[in-house]
C-alpha cells in the first residue's frame, strides 16, 4: 500500500523559512514526478512545484519562484520543499503527490499545515 507522509509544517513569521519533507513508501517512484500542491482556506488546491524522476527537472508556480526549492532523495524515496522568504499568502495546507505523468495525480499525502504570520 502506497503511503506519502508529510512533515515539517508549522507556524512561522513572514520572511522566515520552513522545510517540508514527504516520505513515500509502498512502491518505487524513481521514475515518477514528485510534487507539492497547496490549498488555502476557501480556495482550490493549486500546484506549487514538481521534480521529475529522470533528469530532475523542476517546475514552479510563478508566485514561489526564487523562494521555494524542490529536491528529492532517491535513496530515501523522499521529496523536500525548502521554503524561504515566506509570505502570509503562502499559508495553506501543503500536500505531497506522486504522478506518473503531469496530467494526473496517482497518490496524495495527508497534508501538513503551513501558517505564515504577518
Amino acid at each position: 500500500q502506497v503511503q506519502l507522509v508529510e512533515s515539517g509544517g508549522g507556524l512561522v513569521q513572514a520572511g522566515g523559512s520552513l522545510r517540508l519533507s514527504c516520505a513515500a513508501s509502498g512502491g518505487t517512484f524513481s521514475s515518477y514526478y514528485m510534487c507539492w500542491f497547496r490549498q488555502a482556506p476557501g480556495k482550490e488546491r493549486e500546484f506549487v512545484a514538481r521534480i521529475s524522476g529522470s533528469s530532475g527537472t523542476t517546475s514552479y508556480i510563478d508566485s514561489v519562484k526564487g523562494r521555494f526549492t524542490i529536491s528529492r532523495d532517491f535513496a530515501k524515496n523522499t521529496v523536500y520543499l525548502q521554503m524561504n522568504s515566506l509570505k502570509p499568502e503562502d499559508t495553506a495546507v501543503y500536500y505531497c503527490a506522486v504522478m506518473r505523468t503531469i496530467a494526473l495525480v496517482d497518490y496524495w499525502g495527508q497534508g501538513t499545515q503551513v501558517t505564515v504570520s504577518s
